[in-house]
């Protein structure tokens, strides 16, 4: 504020000198003219409000002291944990003012179009030259995801780093608030991480199972526990030395147990969320289970095609089915061909009729990797006949695609993935479109999060209301 002023000040004084040049003599005006002329020439300065807040948050960003009506790109940098640079950027028109506000004006080019607040983070993309088949994933979320905010003269499309910003602000998006606990669980054969929020608790917990792929990924959990829910971020596919074909369903009632027996959890407040691979796990827990209740699940991206008592066994069948993939034009592997048509025969699918808790479906349209539209009409039609329809929400979203994460997650239409039956590296197609992506991972996150209140937080009803 004070250097707007100081701005101000500068031009009414070059104004006030050069207005009054006929009283001076020509010397002293010039060298007049020469210092207001610097001091009037302000560098343009850039906000970004908050420099430092969780991943699902949105952050304003403000260009001032530029020119009347100039043309400006705004550019967002990120440097991965993998070593990869991936970029996003906006093109923009300042107003009368010399300002640009990215909340409310509308890029005319980059990598979005339009009034996108976010868009110079859902929009991130592999820098031009990087290798092939990228996907953007926070493993250590001790750290922050460090973006570098920067203005730059013109409408660029390339050659960032050969340019100099006119201005940069340095930004921490991070997937921990102050205080959440991280622990590493290693207990009764089950491996995982566990994240705890700050304060005194209980706490409602979730059971989190992501898809395939070798670890645990952590961060969906993390930013659970952000939110207030004590969140166990399951390793089941490393916990085998025999292999993830060998591990069975009460490996996730042991990981259910042992959250729920934790002193931080609140016992009857236990719900279990899975994505892909992990949505099976997570209704297959659901539907069969004798000693895990969850209170509520959510399914992302999910199928209930395959029953089976050791539920990896799925993998087998799947691998049988290999001749129904397919691949695109590009070469890219086209899954969804295994779980159709979806069969009619009971024993082949998870017995979604016998879940008992409210349950939330969470889907792609252009869903390439999973038949999950197919299989959300089927698990629809089975609750219908069952008389429990009511305990089903769906969320289906035209034009995204397989990888559902939480917002502001960069989206990738395919990446490199390894087939963890054959060990064969495929380039995986997860199908979406970038806009209608990102749009879906904000509003299903925000839905997701009411759910889990809803069900988690609420006061527990008599049994005979569940």
């Amino acid at each position: 504020m004070i250097f707007r002023s100081y701005c101000i000040l500068a031009q009414k004084t070059a104004q006030v000198l050069v207005s009054g040049r006929h009283q001076l003599p020509t010397c002293i005006w010039l060298s007049f003219r020469r210092s207001a002329s610097s001091l009037a020439v302000c560098p343009p300065v850039l906000s970004v409000q908050p420099t430092r807040a969780l991943v699902d948050e949105k952050f304003q960003i403000v260009v001032r002291n530029l020119r009347p009506k100039q043309e400006v790109t705004v550019h967002s940098l990120h440097h991965s944990e993998d070593k990869e640079y991936w970029e996003a950027f906006g093109h923009y028109i300042s107003d009368e003012n010399g300002t640009v506000t990215v909340m409310e004006d509308a890029s005319r080019g980059g990598t979005y179009t339009g009034t996108e607040p976010m868009g110079l983070l859902w929009s991130l993309r592999p820098i031009p030259g990087s290798r092939h088949g990228l996907r953007l994933r926070k493993m250590n979320v001790l750290s922050p995801m460090v973006v570098n905010i920067s203005v730059y003269k013109g409408h660029l499309n390339q050659g960032f780093s050969e340019e100099a910003p006119l201005a940069t602000v340095v930004t921490e998006r991070w997937y921990l608030v102050p205080g959440v606990q991280r622990v590493d669980i290693r207990e009764q054969g089950v491996k995982g991480t566990l994240f705890i929020p700050p304060g005194p608790g209980p706490f409602p917990a979730v059971l989190d199972i992501w898809g395939g792929g070798v670890g645990v990924a952590e961060h969906r959990a993390a930013l659970l526990a952000s939110h207030g829910f004590v969140a166990l971020a399951l390793d089941y596919l490393s916990v085998n030395k025999k292999g993830i074909l060998h591990v069975e369903t009460g490996y996730f009632e042991m990981a259910y147990n042992i959250l729920q027996s934790l002193p931080q959890v609140s016992s009857e407040r236990v719900a279990v969320l899975g994505l892909s691979l992990g949505a099976t796990a997570t209704l297959t827990l659901a539907a069969y289970s004798k000693t895990a209740k969850p209170r509520c699940c959510v399914s992302i991206s999910g199928s209930h095609v395959h029953h089976l008592k050791i539920l990896f066994g799925i993998l087998q069948r799947m691998n049988q089915r290999l001749p129904k993939t397919r691949l695109d034009e590009n070469n890219h592997f086209i899954l969804r061909g295994v779980f159709l048509p979806i069969p009619t025969e009971p024993d082949l699918k998870v017995d979604v009729d016998k879940i008992e808790c409210p349950l939330l479906i969470v889907i792609g349209q252009d869903d390439q990797s999973w038949a999950t539209v197919e299989s959300t009409e089927d698990i629809e039609q089975i609750m219908e006949r069952s008389g429990k329809r009511n305990l089903l929400t769906v969320l289906s979203y035209p034009d995204a695609g397989h990888l559902i994460e939480p917002p502001y997650t960069p989206h990738v239409r395919c990446s490199t993935f390894i087939n963890q039956h054959s060990r064969e590296k495929v380039m995986m197609l997860w199908g979406g479109q970038t806009k209608p992506h990102a749009d879906a991972q904000e509003d299903a996150w925000e839905k997701i999060l009411l759910f889990l209140h809803k069900h988690l937080y609420q006061d527990i009803p008599p049994a005979d209301k569940l």
